[in-house]
């Protein structure tokens, strides 16, 4: 996976009652686009991730 700053990130509910929600990369801190990444989430609050199989990448 390989992302920009910017991009949004769309993770999708993997277990029963959990929402789909977006987060936008504002750190990248693995190299050349890769894994881990700085989010910010809906609601504001900020992250690490390293992103599975669940999340799909929206370009800005």
């Amino acid at each position: 996976m390989h992302v920009k700053v910017g991009d949004r990130l769309r993770f999708q509910g993997r277990v029963v009652g959990m929402k789909e929600h977006t987060a936008e990369v504002i750190e990248i801190l693995g190299t050349d686009g890769e894994p881990p990444y700085r989010v910010r989430h809906e609601d504001g609050h900020e992250a690490i991730v390293v992103p599975g199989p669940d999340c799909l990448v929206e370009p800005k």
